[in-house]
């Protein structure tokens, strides 16, 4: 069994004891194939072997560029048990930005989906990978004839016994357990160190608003590179002994047919999926008597595509929160006709406040910024102390969101203070794109806001200021960005402009851009 030192928190082992308790209780459906808790247990000691065989130890960072698929469980569930940290790799990224996240978290150990072996191959070759394991998702693998640079999983995981591995000695809850990179709103991405205590706590929340069971199904649609998918759908499931579904990717129509299939009784899909589903699929066809709760979060939510679920047959509820901190609020699915539009109240675990600049609670009805303590909160940004310091103030972490609060404590999301906004369930930072666009020689400046999108909630449009005598048309800067932005980030409107509006100290006035396009 598991074990670690004084009683300290280790994710890995929830696996090993449902393994015991319910051993032939199905844990993971992939690709419509059912695994038990002890297969899982089996599978995931073995990769633990060959990971402490392959000399990765407590503390040592493992990229892991994989969509959707029973692998990634395997991998996070492994990682913890033997404390080595997760580095989910964005796979929608372009290869500057995948090398810079490998190069800042120092991760020299790679897990990749055979379909990326080409951006794998590229990488290779701009920084130093000492181990490569490409993994076969729902096909026959590319590296069965052998690649020399790289280890099948498959065959190599299966040489290793499944015998629990033996675990390290953690020095306390905070251990390391997820570097999990967000786009900086200085350009760069920032590693966020999530430890053990936080994914735990996090769970507990989920377990609360999602009233969690061991008879509980969910299907896991978002991404497993986001917190969204990891640590808000899957780990919680994975906790209370549930089932979770899984697969590279989900149609709108294949989701609705899933929820029938498996009897489904959770929902946690992003607001665009809600919408490809209206737009796409007759859902009257459907039955959803199985559904429990639904719920959405992670972007902008219009009180009209509620209603049209609703009308639909479809009450969806909402949850809010940041990767720094997951789950700040949530709306009970019995107030979620009542407080449409609310993203509700304040979980369990977690002290949270809407705070004037003073730091001083707001009373109801006045705008303020959502800050949070506790032990859902991040150890901090990876070797950036300069950076946690400029978030986390006398121990409370400041999201950078401005909120309101009703008489009755539901909250409501009136902006973000930062420029930061979310299309597809991406989220999408101007200063990044901007970075490039200002090395474009013909531009002298240039500024990205989000704009509304029935199609993606938001999108981004550029603001473009070009040198004297240069012309542009805006396809050549959609050349100009493609392979250096992963392409949810280029954006879809460009206008050219003679100057662009600034304060008096030279920063631009982002939310005068925002009305011109208004």
């Amino acid at each position: 069994m598991t074990t670690t030192r004084n009683n300290m928190i280790n994710v890995g082992s929830w696996i090993s004891k449902w393994a015991l308790i319910q051993s032939s209780k199905v844990a993971v459906i992939s690709n419509g194939n059912p695994f038990t808790y002890a297969q899982l247990n089996s599978r995931v000691n073995k990769l633990s072997n060959l990971l402490l065989d392959r000399g990765i130890k407590k503390g040592d960072r493992v990229g892991v560029l994989l969509r959707n698929c029973l692998e990634y469980i395997e991998i996070f569930f492994a990682l913890s048990k033997i404390g080595g940290i997760l580095v989910p790799l964005n796979w929608r990224l372009a290869i500057p930005e995948l090398e810079f996240i490998m190069q800042d978290s120092g991760t020299d150990f790679i897990i990749f989906e055979d379909s990326f072996l080409e951006n794998a191959e590229k990488l290779r070759k701009k920084i130093r990978i000492s181990n490569c394991i490409s993994c076969s998702i729902g096909g026959v693998s590319k590296n069965k004839d052998g690649i020399s640079w790289a280890t099948d999983y498959q065959s190599s995981v299966g040489v290793y016994p499944d015998t629990e591995p033996i675990t390290p000695v953690f020095s306390g809850e905070d251990d390391p357990h997820i570097l999990m990179y967000t786009s900086g709103t200085t350009g760069l991405p920032k590693g966020v160190v999530l430890s053990h205590r936080k994914t735990f706590f996090n769970v507990l929340n989920a377990s609360q608003y999602f009233d969690l069971s061991r008879n509980d199904r969910l299907i896991v649609a978002r991404p497993l590179f986001h917190s969204g998918g990891l640590i808000v759908e899957m780990a919680p499931v994975m906790y209370k002994g549930g089932t979770v579904i899984i697969k590279k990717r989900f149609s709108p129509v294949e989701i609705l047919e899933t929820i029938q299939r498996f009897n489904v009784t959770i929902l946690e899909l992003p607001a665009t999926v809600y919408n490809f589903i209206l737009n796409e699929c007759d859902i009257s066809q459907f039955d959803f008597s199985s559904i429990k709760c639904a719920f959405t979060g992670g972007e902008r939510v219009s009180v009209s595509l509620l209603r049209l679920l609703k009308d639909k047959g479809l009450l969806v509820s909402q949850i809010y929160g940041l990767t720094e901190a997951s789950t700040l609020f949530w709306l009970p699915i019995e107030r979620a006709e009542e407080k449409m539009g609310s993203v509700g109240s304040p979980v369990m675990h977690g002290d949270i406040r809407i705070v004037d600049e003073k730091g001083r609670p707001v009373a109801a009805g006045t705008v303020g910024e959502v800050v949070v303590r506790g032990p859902i909160v991040m150890n901090g940004y990876w070797r950036r102390p300069d950076l946690t310091r400029e978030v986390i103030k006398d121990g409370w972490l400041h999201t950078g969101d401005l909120a309101i609060m009703d008489e009755d404590g539901f909250v409501y999301i009136v902006d973000r203070k930062k420029d930061m906004f979310i299309s597809g369930g991406e989220n999408v930072y101007p200063a990044e794109i901007e970075h490039i666009l200002l090395s474009h020689p013909k531009i002298l400046d240039a500024a990205v806001v989000g704009i509304p999108s029935e199609k993606w909630g938001e999108v981004g449009k550029a603001f473009v200021v070009l040198r004297e005598g240069q012309t542009m048309q805006s396809s050549e800067i959609t050349g100009y960005l493609e392979g250096k932005l992963g392409r949810y980030k280029i954006p879809k409107i460009f206008e050219f402009v003679d100057k662009l509006p600034k304060t008096a100290s030279g920063k631009i006035k982002k939310r005068l851009l925002k009305d011109i396009h208004q």
